[in-house]
């Protein structure tokens, strides 16, 4: 049985704190107001890119096939080459050799990250970083790092440009890389170079991952559950009509499809657990307390299964986040994005990310699972397939509503 709650190590906190650069320290110079309107400003950006990054998708070639294959990886460059563009202003061309490299190496991150947290011997550092899983690690970190200094490098370079200035006076929305440039402190001084890379890094690692996990599974269960693909599906085309983009607007009229979503993150949450360390002792309803100080795992995966919280907690029931079944509920028993002042403060980017991906989605695609490759689940910090999601598509015609 999984316990909710356990005491973790301190080396837990240490590694989590090496790959995002201590982004708590970096608060004093963006607060998390500031940070909740950019990600917002960030957010109205990707609208009016997913409709040519799907366009580039393989999806109707492999679906041609007629073979079910692995969506995970494919999401996964989706979802990163969408982030670069509203995060680093990219172009059209796609992901470029150092970000697939980037990729590849935030995907080995998580997975040592993983290992470590599994095996007992590397909870010692000197022991860790001996090894060859600890020597992989700070290969894989110092590439991410790299990737990060080197596209700070080039927008600085590009802003002396007088030319680039003035198209960035003209521009509607700016890029998060903007933003964080021009941000100052009361004393009217900028971001250092750690304090950028810090937010960025954190940014990037978070908001492509977890939306990378949270797509996919929700891609699955809408083959495992057609009658509620459908209907999502239905949904979209009512809101869309003759149109064939989505505007702001759009998103908070997709309460079925939301409902669904969130059910989906229910059964299979993006981040399975989350580490926090105790800043007051905590004493449960059994009598036994943990001191302040104590790092603890909150296993988010067990909780939304949790039949005392959750009735017959198996089923895909996206009702129970109708506004009537939402009533009365307690505020923590559902979390995917971690609750209280740690929240994720990306979590409304990642929606309406989320939203507008698998909208577009459904209208192009039918879903269907392949029952010979059941995706079995493993946590590497956030919920991935030991074999991936296998799924059969089948194109959809323009305007089609089914």
């Amino acid at each position: 049985q999984v316990c909710l709650y356990k005491l973790l190590s301190l080396f837990h906190l240490q590694l989590l704190v090496f790959f995002f650069c201590s982004v708590i320290q970096h608060f004093d110079y963006v607060p998390r107001e500031f940070l909740f309107w950019l990600i917002h400003l960030v957010s109205i950006s990707f609208l009016y890119l997913y409709k040519s990054l799907l366009y580039k998708d393989k999806w109707e070639k492999k679906a041609s096939e007629n073979k079910s294959f692995d969506i995970f990886c494919d999401v996964g460059h989706m979802a990163l080459d969408t982030l670069m563009k509203c995060t680093f202003g990219k172009g059209d061309s796609g992901l470029s050799h150092s970000d697939n490299s980037y990729y590849l190496a935030v995907s080995d991150l998580t997975l040592l990250m993983q290992q470590r947290i599994d095996s007992f011997q590397y909870h010692n550092d000197f022991i860790y970083w001996l090894t060859p899983h600890g020597r992989r690690f700070l290969r894989a970190c110092q590439i991410a790092h790299d990737h990060t200094d080197h596209v700070i490098r080039q927008r600085k370079a590009a802003l002396q440009d007088e030319k680039e200035q003035k198209k960035l006076q003209e521009r509607r929305h700016l890029d998060f890389l903007d933003i964080l440039l021009g941000a100052r402190d009361e004393s009217g001084i900028k971001l250092s170079d750690a304090d950028l890379r810090a937010e960025v890094d954190t940014f990037m690692f978070e908001g492509h991952d977890t939306t990378t996990s949270g797509i996919s599974w929700f891609l699955y269960c809408m083959a495992l559950y057609p009658m509620h693909q459908q209907r999502c599906r239905e949904e979209v085309r009512e809101i869309l009509g003759d149109r064939d983009s989505f505007q702001w607007d759009d998103l908070a009229q997709m309460t079925y499809l939301t409902m669904c979503m969130k059910e989906c993150f229910r059964l299979y949450p993006p981040v399975p657990q989350v580490y926090r360390q105790l800043s007051k002792p905590v004493t449960f309803v059994d009598g036994r307390s943990l001191p302040a100080g104590s790092l603890i795992s909150l296993h988010i995966y067990a909780l939304h299964r949790n039949s005392a919280v959750w009735p017959d907690p198996e089923v895909f029931d996206p009702l129970r986040f109708s506004p009537e079944n939402m009533t009365g509920r307690h505020p923590f028993a559902f979390m995917p994005f971690s609750a209280g002042p740690r929240n994720c403060i990306g979590q409304q980017f990642a929606m309406n990310e989320m939203k507008v991906v698998t909208a577009l989605c459904l209208l192009r695609f039918e879903f269907s699972p392949d029952p010979s490759k059941i995706p079995i689940k493993v946590p590497q910090l956030i919920l991935r397939s030991k074999n991936g999601i296998h799924l059969y598509l089948k194109p959809l015609g323009p305007g089609s509503g089914k």
